[in-house]
C-alpha cells in the first residue's frame, strides 16, 4: 500500500466563533483506504502556518507506506530539522498526518486504533461539561453573574454528567471576553471569580467534581490567592494556572496549595513534558492528540506519565475527527482520568461535520469500535470545503 495523494480541508465553520477554522486531513492510498486527521490549531492565531506545515510535510509522504507510522514520525522530528525544536503550529500538522495514518492502519486491518495500541481497558469514559462560561447548549452565551454560572452547572448535572469546568476569569464583569492579567488580580475581581465558582458548588451540591480553568490567563502571585481563597469548595484540579511556557511556575503553585494542578494543551512532545514529569509538578497531563504530535506521541506521553504516578486528561476542543482520535488514545490508557466534553461539540455547527454522531450516555463517553479512528467527514463537510490536494 502507498500514499498517493493528502487532502487538506478547511472546513467550513459558519457560527458563533469567527476565529474558527477547522482543519482536517484525509490521506488517500493506492488501494483505495482513506484515513483522516485534524490538526488542532484552528482557533487563536496560527491555523496558517499549520496548513503551511502540512503541504511541506505531505510532499514527503507521496509514494510511502502509510502502516510504517512510527518511521514516518522519525522522519518529521529528524529528518526536517526543526522537528527538533517546533512548535504548537508544526506539531498540529505532524498530529494531524500521524491520526490519519493511524486511521488507515485501523481499517486496513478492520479494527479500530485501540486495538492496534494494546488493546482497551475500558468502553465508555466519564466525561465532563467543557468551558461553562459560556453556557451550555447550542447558542454560546458569554456568562457575567454568578447566578448564570451556577443555572448553567444545573442544567449539565441534570444531563447526567458529574463534573463539569469553568474559567471564572474568562468573561469580565461588563461581559467582555478574552480578558488577560497583566500584574495581579484586583479585590474586586478576585471575589466576583470566587462567587461564580461558590455559586456552581452551591448548586450542584458537594458530589459533583469542578475543575477550575484558568486558561495560562493568571500571574504566579494571582493564581496563588486564588487557589487559596477556593481551596474549601473542593476543587478537583486546576487547569493551566500559568503559562506553560516556564515549567518552574507549576513548582511555586503545588508549593501553596493540595489542589492538584493540570496542564498540557500548548505543551508538545515527549520532550516538551519531560520536566513536569520528572518534578512531577503536574497532578494532571493534558495533551491534544491534535497538537502534541499525534497518537503515536500522546501514548508515548501518557505512558511516560504513568511511571511518576501522575494522571491524564486528554484536551478536546475540536471537530468530532479530534474527539474521536482523543477516545482511542484514552480506550487503551490505564491512567485516563477523565474526558473532555467541550461545549464547542455541542454546536450544530461543529456536529455537521462528523459523519457518526458522537455517543454519549448519561454524561458517559462510548468508545466507538468502527474500524480505524471510527469517525470521518460528512459527505456535506466535505462538499462545503476548501480542499487543497498535495499529490
Amino acid at each position: 500500500m502507498k500514499i498517493t495523494s493528502i487532502d487538506i480541508f478547511r472546513v467550513k465553520w459558519n457560527r458563533q466563533y469567527g476565529a474558527w477554522h477547522p482543519i482536517v486531513v484525509r490521506i488517500n492510498t493506492d488501494e483505495g483506504i482513506s484515513g483522516f486527521g485534524e490538526a488542532g490549531i484552528f482557533y487563536g492565531s496560527g491555523f496558517e502556518a499549520t496548513i503551511g506545515s502540512l503541504k511541506d510535510l505531505g510532499k514527503r509522504l507521496i509514494g510511502q507506506d502509510p502502516t510504517r507510522i512510527e518511521a514516518i514520525w522519525q522522519q518529521f522530528y529528524q529528518g526536517t530539522f526543526w522537528g527538533k525544536s517546533g512548535g504548537a503550529t508544526f506539531y498540529a500538522a505532524v498530529s494531524a498526518l500521524d491520526i490519519a495514518l493511524w486511521d488507515i492502519k485501523g481499517k486496513s486491518l478492520n479494527v479500530p486504533v485501540y486495538e492496534l495500541l494494546g488493546g482497551a481497558t475500558r468502553t465508555r469514559i466519564r466525561s465532563y461539561a467543557s468551558q461553562l462560561q459560556f453556557g451550555w447548549e447550542d447558542e454560546t452565551r458569554y456568562l457575567i453573574q454568578p447566578e448564570e454560572y451556577a443555572e448553567t452547572a444545573k442544567k449539565a448535572i441534570d444531563q447526567g454528567y458529574t463534573a463539569v469546568k469553568v474559567d471564572p476569569f474568562m468573561v469580565d464583569r461588563q461581559g467582555h471576553l478574552g480578558r488577560r492579567l497583566l500584574g495581579m488580580m484586583s479585590q474586586a475581581d478576585l471575589q466576583l471569580n470566587y462567587d461564580r465558582i461558590k455559586a456552581i458548588r452551591d448548586a450542584v451540591g458537594p458530589d459533583v467534581d469542578i475543575i477550575l480553568e484558568c486558561h495560562a490567563g493568571l500571574d504566579v502571585n494571582t493564581a496563588i490567592q486564588f487557589v487559596q481563597k477556593v481551596a474549601p469548595l473542593n476543587i478537583y484540579y486546576m487547569e493551566e494556572a500559568f503559562s506553560p511556557m516556564n515549567p518552574g511556575l507549576a513548582t511555586k503553585i503545588k508549593e501553596k496549595t493540595a489542589i492538584p494542578q493540570a496542564s498540557g494543551e500548548r505543551i508538545v512532545t515527549r520532550f516538551g513534558f519531560q520536566p513536569y514529569l520528572a518534578a512531577r509538578s503536574l497532578d494532571v497531563i493534558q495533551p491534544d492528540v491534535a497538537i502534541c504530535g499525534g497518537i503515536s506521541e500522546a501514548k508515548k506521553i501518557c505512558d511516560m506519565a504513568a511511571t511518576y504516578e501522575i494522571a491524564c486528561q486528554l484536551h478536546v476542543c475540536g471537530t468530532p475527527i479530534a474527539t474521536a482520535a482523543a477516545l482511542q488514545v484514552e480506550a487503551v490508557l490505564p491512567n485516563a482520568l477523565i474526558h473532555e466534553h467541550h461545549e464547542i461539540s455541542l454546536k450544530a455547527g461543529n456536529r455537521w461535520i462528523g459523519k457518526y454522531p458522537d455517543e454519549v450516555d448519561n454524561g458517559d463517553f462510548v468508545i466507538p469500535d468502527r474500524p480505524g479512528i471510527g469517525q470521518e467527514l460528512s459527505q456535506a463537510a466535505i462538499e462545503a470545503s476548501v480542499c487543497e490536494t498535495i499529490e
